[in-house]
Parts: structure tokens; C-alpha cells; sequence
């Protein structure tokens, strides 16, 4: 299974990308990919840029990633109840080539925070939407207090029923 993660998140210290690399040590065998959507930096999307700039060759880039895996694992940052500005401007983008940009692909969404609500409003709009955009989403966790329940030095889930229920959602992708 080729199996493609990032965080919705442009921050280098991203709580998101330890728990999205985590969840995808939990498929043994797949071959994994961990995406930085720093690499995909493009200029904030309106129909003037896309008039001038037609599909941009990073927002190209992105939709191939996702067309040439089997499944996707997206963990949500939370910004003032939304998506992060980085994520949803590489989305849109994305969703100028083709409004399917999940092509199909079975989805584990994931979100945390560092408070209790685990960016739980981001994970209810990205999953409400995600069939939208042709994603078959298997699963949807959030993990609330990251700091409280995840050990960042092992890079491992330390809180148990958290951990069994992430290891749920991911079997969903087999």
C-alpha cells in the first residue's frame, strides 16, 4: 500500500506532523510518504492569479501526489476554528484542476490541539466535506491535550484508549 500523510499545517514544530507520522508507523509493510505543505508554498489563490497563472506547477505537484497513492492520512491544525491558511490555499488551488482533488482514495483524518478540543471544529468541516471532493473517508479521530497525551520525545501516543482508537482508524486504510 502506498500511503500518503502530511499535516494541514505549515508550522516546522507542527504538532499535526508528529501525530500524522505517527499514525502512519502504525501500517506495517505500507510504503509512506510524509508530505511538508511548506514545499507546496503557492500565491494565495483568486480566479485574477488563476487567469494569470493557469494551474501552478506546485498545486500540479500536490494533485499528482495524491492521484499516485493508495490512501491518504491528513491531521488538521486548527486556526480560530478553521483550516490553516497554508492548507486551504494549496486545497484551493488543487481543487482548480480538478474539484475531485481526493480522487477517490480511501482517508484517515486526524486533528489535535494543544487544548481539549483537539481541533475537533477543522476535523467536523474537513470531514463533512471530503466526499465533496471524491474522498472515501474511513475514519476520523481527534486527539485533544496533545501534550498530555502524546510523548514527542518517543513520537508515540501515551495516552492507551487514544492510542487503541488511532490504531482503529488506521486499520480502516487496509
Amino acid at each position: 500500500m502506498k500511503l500518503l500523510a502530511f499535516a494541514a499545517s505549515s508550522s516546522k514544530k507542527s504538532i499535526n506532523k508528529q501525530l500524522v507520522t505517527h499514525a502512519v508507523s502504525l501500517i506495517d509493510g505500507a510504503d509512506s510518504e510524509i508530505l511538508d505543505i511548506n514545499d507546496y508554498e503557492l500565491p494565495l489563490f483568486s480566479t485574477d492569479r488563476e487567469e494569470e497563472l493557469g494551474h501552478p506547477e506546485k498545486a500540479q505537484e500536490f494533485f499528482n501526489k495524491i492521484g499516485e497513492c493508495d490512501a491518504l492520512v491528513i491531521s488538521f491544525a486548527e486556526h480560530n476554528g478553521s483550516y490553516a491558511a497554508a492548507y486551504k490555499n494549496l486545497f484551493d488551488w488543487a481543487s482548480r484542476i480538478n474539484q475531485k482533488v481526493f480522487q477517490g482514495k480511501k482517508m484517515v483524518l486526524l486533528s489535535t490541539s494543544p487544548g481539549p478540543g483537539g481541533a475537533k471544529n477543522v476535523l467536523a468541516a474537513a470531514s463533512a466535506s471530503c466526499p465533496h471532493f471524491n474522498g472515501d473517508l474511513k475514519a476520523s479521530l481527534s486527539i485533544p491535550s496533545f501534550f498530555d497525551n502524546f510523548d514527542s520525545e518517543a513520537g508515540v501516543l501515551s495516552n492507551d484508549a487514544l492510542s487503541a482508537e488511532l490504531a482503529e482508524a488506521m486499520n480502516m486504510l487496509r
